[in-house]
């Protein structure tokens, strides 16, 4: 079976490749980036804000609580989210720069 070689630079300067790469890093910075302020949002109010923290909204269950719950919803959601995204956007672009490269 003969090897394929392929020119990388040239798959790199590509510009379904360049928009591609583009899109995929202003998509996950962009939502990392809230998945990390809410997390540190977290740290930050249970350190600085016990109180806050500490109030219970039914039972036992108390703002904090809710607020690390949220962190689970929140990359769930954004897991979700990449799915659909990449399935209508990074695929097509992805297999329209493969066509062209093949």
């Amino acid at each position: 079976m003969a090897e394929t070689k392929h020119d990388w630079a040239e798959i790199a300067r590509n510009p379904r490749f360049v928009e591609l790469h583009r899109k995929k890093i202003v998509f996950l910075y962009g939502w990392w980036a809230l998945s990390a302020g809410c997390y540190f949002l977290l740290l930050l109010g249970a350190g600085y804000t016990p109180g806050l923290f500490g109030v219970e909204v039914i039972g036992n269950i108390n703002v904090g609580y809710l607020f690390a719950l949220a962190q689970f919803v929140i990359t769930f959601g954004i897991a979700i989210h990449y799915g659909r995204v990449a399935d209508r956007d990074f695929d097509r672009l992805t297999k329209e720069l493969v066509k062209q490269i093949g």
